[in-house]
């Protein structure tokens, strides 16, 4: 299977959890200002929506939406731990929050890297990420992860997210639970491998 990524996109979630599950993936980065992979293929010949992640199937069927490829490959490793048994409780939790960060959390941060976005657009937005940074920090008081002890898909996709919160200068530093957090995943060994395979860290 092929992972089109960018490198610490939203791709990077999927990136992770095929680490974690132990799955071989053939990882193509593609240029976001370009879009083009590195053998020169425009990526929109591949994904019409232009956007990573993208999973090529070893049928060459396509599968795109992070959440959606972090389950299916959680799922295809048989590994209930990154995601819940189909029709337990403890499944749809974990969908529930990546449910909540595709939605209210990762699309929030669209217009602070849009350099098109007026200031007083982005105040908006960064205000409003801060206080669901804020409630969210509070679900982490007491638990290491989202849905308790186990790291699971959606920690993956929160790790993600919050990390570009340093790039368009959001300042989460006095959230203790989430920044305990954050330092947990980052020192997961498929954490820190697909960190160093994007380029992110050293």
């Amino acid at each position: 299977m092929k992972l089109y990524y960018a490198a610490g996109a939203c791709s990077l979630a999927p990136h992770i959890v095929s680490r974690e599950a132990d799955l071989n993936l053939e990882l193509v980065r593609v240029d976001t200002k370009s879009h083009l992979t590195p053998d020169g293929v425009d990526f929109y010949t591949i994904n019409p929506k232009g956007s990573v992640p993208c999973l090529q199937l070893d049928n060459g069927q396509l599968l795109t939406e992070g959440p959606i490829i972090c389950q299916y490959l959680a799922d295809l490793a048989n590994n209930t731990q990154l995601m819940p048994a189909s029709g337990t409780l403890a499944r749809y939790r974990v969908m529930e929050w990546q449910n909540y960060i595709t939605s209210e959390l990762h699309k929030s941060f669209s217009p602070l890297f849009n350099p098109n976005a007026g200031a007083e657009t982005k105040a908006l937005f960064a205000e409003q990420l801060k206080n669901k940074f804020t409630w969210l920090s509070s679900k982490l008081e007491h638990t290491a992860y989202l849905t308790g002890d186990n790291f699971t898909a959606a920690d993956a996709y929160l790790f993600v997210v919050t990390n570009w919160s340093k790039f368009v200068g959001l300042d989460l530093s006095h959230l203790s639970a989430l920044q305990a957090f954050m330092q947990r995943v980052a020192t997961r060994p498929a954490v820190q491998m697909a960190l160093k395979t994007e380029g992110l860290i050293k």
